[in-house]
């Protein structure tokens, strides 16, 4: 079985790690450091199921990435992370079903992998 692919983003390697740490036995995690690597990775990756996002990042924030990411894929499911109380722009984000969900740090690997929906895939 070929494990479903993940893009986690997020400026802490600490935090890019720990995902990667946590939830490797069942996806293939792929980590970026930036949303600008995000995106080249968005470009240059088939088969990415779900994509993570640190909402505060420098240069561009979780929103930016993900709208950016949704133009080039936008079958792919969106999803934030944030240290902080849900902002008018998540909730906007939400509403407007560009993310299916908000998590909250630290991490709830459960909620995580209980939310994400990525199929299996055969080799």
């Amino acid at each position: 079985m070929i494990k479903p692919k993940i893009l986690y983003v997020d400026d802490e390697p600490l935090n890019l790690m720990l995902f990667r740490a946590n939830l490797s036995k069942k996806y293939e995690i792929l980590t970026a450091e930036s949303g600008i690597t995000g995106l080249e990775i968005i470009r240059n990756t088939c088969d990415i199921c779900a994509v993570i996002s640190d909402m505060r990042m420098p240069y561009m924030d979780g929103i930016e990435f993900i709208k950016a990411s949704a133009r080039i894929k936008p079958n792919i499911s969106y999803y934030i992370l944030s240290g902080f109380d849900i902002s008018d722009e998540i909730q906007e984000a939400l509403d407007s079903m560009l993310i299916r969900k908000y998590f909250r740090k630290p991490f709830n690997l459960k909620e995580i992998d209980k939310e994400i929906d990525c199929p299996e895939q055969s080799n």
